[in-house]
């Protein structure tokens, strides 16, 4: 399985995984590798186990929240769900209305449960984001504002329900810190870029990530939902809009679910949900309309990742709807750790403003190893890029040490109106792009042909494009 290539051993990754702060009473031990192919990913489900909470309700009325949009709620949740974990779980349960809260700090054993028509919207003032928490932004760690819903070290946390998150960015308020034109921003104020150079460096030095402070000043943008070093985990049912940056996060993760969650943003880097260095993650269910991926699998950024040297692993993604973003389903561009088992199917994806279906993006700065990745019964109204894109040449491109290896990628049953590629791949000459299985495709219109560029064994079975049978 090449487990060699990716680094650490299953003893080292249960260990990064479950830190110090949590019991290891009642852990179940990994299981073997699993195979290669669609047999594994039922294997995989049945690793994959939602939390269950005790049937205790903690109504955030009674800890003094209301639901008038206007009372500061943040103290109420706090109390709440302290309240609920030292009671040894259960749900805190916030009615319909409108709730104005700052950030909300999961604990374990607690589910944060918006009922059907409560709107939780989040203060857009940064300086409610204070103070710095651990964090990891763009795969690096550092200290940085809170995300807006934060879990760090513990075990069966979730958010459920049928009510709305609103993170109330916009083009006034946290996406101009991404320093673009086209929203907020102009030409001499300040921006990410700085810090962001400084937090590379920083990473690339070997600083410990307890010195890496940013906050006030440096236009880090935080996630939205964020789940650090934690295990069973689960956000169901609700919707989540205007987010500063990534919207749903789990790092460094065991045994995640995202299940019928409806996510609408469409600010700068507004990835929809991101796995990252994480392992048996379900997606499920879920609507992604974004202003970046729909889905992006990473692993750590440069240094950070590898020396997490913690794959992305055994990830399943069902009966999802793609509308705007870059990618449905992206791995990269982050994925210094690697990535493996990942498994895709049955999703819809349409939209000229959806630019692929599968992407793979890494570079000779970036690295890892990328492999066994598997899709199938995707349907496809229009892409406007292309339906497989795996790119070595993403930013940086040669320019670095770092050789990333991508193999072992299927993708069968794909049915497209209209895209601009088939298939689109640059590899690299002394590491090429490596054993892709396409099988039984459908594409009406694919005027840019196939671009093939320093790949080996790449098959094509069955496939159609314009009426005629591809060969590569």
């Amino acid at each position: 399985m090449y487990a060699s290539d990716l680094g650490p051993t299953r003893r080292a990754l249960l260990g990064t995984l479950l830190p110090a702060a949590l019991p290891l009473q009642g852990v179940r031990l990994p299981s073997p590798e699993p195979a290669a192919g669609w047999d594994s990913a039922q294997w995989i489900l049945e690793q994959i186990r939602p939390p269950q909470f005790p049937a205790r309700d903690f109504d955030a009325v009674r800890f003094g929240a209301r639901g008038d949009g206007e009372r500061d709620c943040t103290e109420a949740f706090r109390a709440a769900i302290r309240a609920c974990h030292e009671a040894g779980g259960g749900s805190v349960v916030v009615p319909k209305g409108v709730w104005l809260t700052g950030p909300v700090h999961l604990l374990s054993r607690v589910n944060l449960h918006l009922a059907e028509g409560a709107t939780l919207r989040f203060f857009s003032d940064p300086k409610r984001y204070l103070p710095l928490v651990p964090s990891f932004w763009e795969g690096m760690e550092c200290l940085n504002y809170s995300p807006l819903i934060y879990a760090l070290d513990q075990q069966d946390v979730a958010v459920t329900g049928a009510g709305v998150l609103d993170g109330q960015a916009d083009c006034e308020h946290w996406w101009p810190w991404k320093g673009r034109t086209n929203c907020g921003w102009s030409k001499g104020q300040p921006h990410q870029g700085p810090a962001r150079d400084r937090l590379m460096k920083m990473a690339e030095a070997g600083v410990p990530p307890a010195e890496r402070a940013f906050g006030e000043g440096s236009y880090l943008r935080p996630n939205f939902l964020v789940f650090f070093r934690c295990r069973n985990v689960l956000v169901e049912g609700v919707t989540i809009r205007n987010s500063p940056m990534w919207e749903i996060h789990p790092v460094l993760c065991s045994n995640v679910t995202v299940r019928g969650v409806k996510i609408v943003s469409h600010g700068p880097n507004n990835d929809g949900c991101d796995p990252e260095c994480s392992r048996n993650v379900l997606i499920e269910d879920c609507l992604f309309d974004t202003g970046d991926d729909c889905i992006a699998i990473k692993s750590g950024r440069n240094a950070d990742g590898r020396r997490l040297r913690t794959p992305s692993e055994n990830i399943v993604i069902r009966n999802c709807v793609m509308k705007d973003g870059h990618g449905g389903v992206t791995i990269g561009s982050e994925i210094s750790g690697g990535a493996r088992h990942i498994y895709a199917e049955r999703c819809r994806m349409d939209s000229p403003n959806l630019d692929r279906v599968l992407r793979l993006k890494t570079n000779a700065m970036r690295g890892g190893v990328i492999e066994h990745v598997y899709m199938r019964d995707i349907e496809v109204g229009q892409v406007a890029d292309a339906l497989l894109h795996v790119d070595f040449l993403y930013e940086e491109g040669l320019n670095g040490p770092h050789l990333p290896v991508v193999r072992r990628i299927e993708m069968e049953n794909i049915r497209c109106r209209r895209t601009r590629y088939g298939v689109y791949i640059r590899g690299f000459e002394n590491s090429p792009v490596r054993d892709v299985l396409l099988r039984n495709w459908q594409v009406q219109e694919a005027p840019g042909g196939n671009v093939i560029e320093h790949a080996r064994d790449i098959r094509a079975e069955g496939v159609r494009i314009g009426g005629r049978e591809i060969r590569l």
